[in-house]
């Protein structure tokens, strides 16, 4: 494992544990931050034995943004900067190879709001709050802000938040649809640790497919997607886990997937 210096990465028992850890400055975002992000999927990516992630904060935040403080020297393509570092990150998350739970433990505001609608399955602390804050400062909503934001919750509450900055609290968030379920702040962990533990006891490879079938859905005709699906499924047959897997519904008993 790398020696990172801006996140904890901690892999036990099939589950890979990303924290962003910047407790003093609410975990806020930094180019180094997000390339440690980008390596810490990298490893996920080249490591079968993953089978599982989730994505938190350290401390009372899950992350407050990007750290203003940390802008490239003047003169540098900031668009260039930005594409390679924090799209490559949020990237990696949406497309992992693994189930992606994010565990909101506080405050997800402008680029850390975005961030969390990269993973799979949102689980939120009691306590916290989502909030865009882009507008306040005189900019649009970045990092994938207006792609991620509407396909979670549609135009016009998007654009409410968007455009008033108002927050949104976690039990909200759940009538909203975004998040799946808010939990006390002391029991946040264990009932991610708990989901994650399931996810890694699954069919690996066919829950990251159901993840890009399902983000396939928005762009594809229904009878694109129709095919899609039969075509993916004839690829997942010859795998372990499918032929497990059917074996073990025929054998009335619980199926062994091994992630491959």
């Amino acid at each position: 494992m790398s020696d990172f210096q801006n996140i904890l990465f901690v892999v036990e028992d099939g589950v890979a544990t990303l924290t962003l850890n910047r407790p003093q400055a609410l975990n806020a975002l930094t180019l180094d931050l997000m390339y440690e992000v980008q390596e810490a999927l990298a490893q996920i990516k080249a490591d079968p034995s993953i089978r599982a992630m989730i994505l938190t904060g350290a401390g009372r935040g899950f992350c407050s943004g990007q750290d203003l403080r940390n802008r490239p020297p003047a003169g540098t393509d900031i668009v260039k900067v930005y594409m390679d570092c924090y799209f490559r990150a949020i990237e990696a998350i949406r497309t992992a190879r693994v189930p992606v739970i994010v565990a909101i433990n506080g405050t997800a505001a402008g680029a850390g709001f975005s961030l969390a609608l990269a993973g799979d399955i949102l689980i939120s602390a009691r306590s916290a709050k989502f909030i865009q804050v882009f507008s306040r400062i005189g900019l649009i909503p970045d990092c994938g802000s207006t792609y991620l934001l509407p396909q979670a919750i549609g135009r016009a509450r998007s654009l409410r938040m968007m455009l008033t900055n108002e927050p949104l609290m976690a039990e909200q968030a759940v009538e909203w649809g975004f998040v799946s379920e808010c939990v006390d702040d002391d029991d946040l962990m264990a009932a991610a640790g708990d989901l994650a533990t399931k996810l890694a006891k699954g069919p690996t490879r066919a829950l990251a497919e159901t993840r890009a079938m399902v983000d396939a859905a928005e762009e594809n005709s229904f009878e694109t997607q129709f095919r899609r699906e039969l075509e993916v499924n004839s690829e997942l047959r010859v795998s372990y886990d499918a032929q497990e897997g059917v074996a073990a519904f025929l054998e009335k008993r619980q199926a062994a997937f091994r992630g491959e």
